[in-house]
C-alpha cells in the first residue's frame, strides 16, 4: 500500500504563472479547498481557497499568494499510514506525492487515504476492534495474539498510535474475527494489559461509514 497507488489525478497542480481566479474555478470544480502549487517539477506547497478569497483580486497571479504547507508531502514508496501522519502533522487534507528526486507526482486526498486505511485494518470485515494502552517495552504482540487466540479468535490487523493523553505510552488497535469481544477482552485484562475502549459491531448495524469514522475519531486522526 505505497503512497503512489493513491494519488488522485483529478486535483491538478497550480503554476506560478497561473492566476487566482482561476484558482477558485478549479477547487469549485473539483470540490477542494486546497490546490498544490508547482513550479518546474517542485513542490512548493498547497494555495487555499480562503487566502485567495482575503487577496479578493482574481487576476493575482499564484506566485504572489502564499503558500503554505510546504512540508505536506511523503516519497511515492511511503505506505499510507505515513500520508495519514504527515496530513495530521500538517492539517492538511491533502498529501502531495514525490518521487525520490523530489519530483512532484500528485497529490492524495483524505477521504482516498482514510478509505486505504480502513481496508488495511480490515475494518470492513465482520468482527470486532479492541484498543489497548502500554508502555512500549511491554508491547510484545505474539504474546498478545497468543492470548486472544486462546479464546479462539484471530486477529486480523493491528495498528500503533502515540496515546496523546500520555506520551509514554502507546495506543494498540486491534481488528479481531469474532464480533463479541468480553472474553477476549477479560483475557487480556487479567494478564495485565489495559483495553481503553471497544467497537464490537452489533446486528442490524452494519454501516462501514459509522464504524471507520468512530474508530478514527477515537485514533485523532
Amino acid at each position: 500500500m505505497q503512497a503512489y497507488e493513491f494519488i488522485n489525478s483529478l486535483i491538478p497542480p497550480l503554476k506560478l504563472s497561473d492566476r487566482a481566479g482561476m484558482a477558485l474555478n478549479w477547487m469549485e470544480e473539483i470540490r477542494t479547498d486546497a490546490l498544490p502549487v508547482v513550479d518546474e517539477g517542485k513542490f512548493l506547497g498547497f494555495v487555499s481557497d480562503e487566502i485567495i478569497f482575503e487577496i479578493n483580486d482574481p487576476e493575482v497571479l499564484i506566485s504572489k499568494v502564499e503558500v503554505v504547507s510546504g512540508a505536506c508531502w511523503v516519497y511515492s514508496d511511503k505506505h499510507i499510514y505515513d500520508v495519514l501522519r504527515v496530513s495530521a502533522d500538517e492539517h492538511s487534507n491533502l498529501v502531495a506525492v514525490l518521487d525520490r528526486e523530489n519530483t512532484y507526482l500528485g497529490v492524495i486526498t483524505m477521504e482516498d487515504a482514510i478509505a486505504a486505511f480502513a481496508d488495511s485494518l480490515s475494518i470492513k470485515s465482520q468482527g470486532g476492534v479492541l484498543i489497548l494502552s502500554m508502555e512500549m517495552s511491554d508491547y510484545h504482540l505474539s504474546e498478545i495474539c497468543r492470548l486472544i487466540e486462546s479464546e479462539n479468535t484471530k486477529v486480523l490487523s493491528s495498528f500503533i498510535t502515540s496515546d496523546p493523553l500520555d506520551e509514554n505510552k502507546i495506543k494498540l488497535t486491534l481488528k479481531l474475527d469474532k464480533p463479541d469481544l468480553k472474553h477476549v477482552k477479560a483475557t487480556l485484562e487479567r494478564f495485565g494489559y489495559r483495553v481503553i475502549d471497544h467497537f464490537q459491531e452489533e446486528t442490524g448495524i452494519s454501516a462501514d461509514e459509522d464504524r471507520i469514522g468512530n474508530l478514527l475519531r477515537f485514533l485523532d486522526i
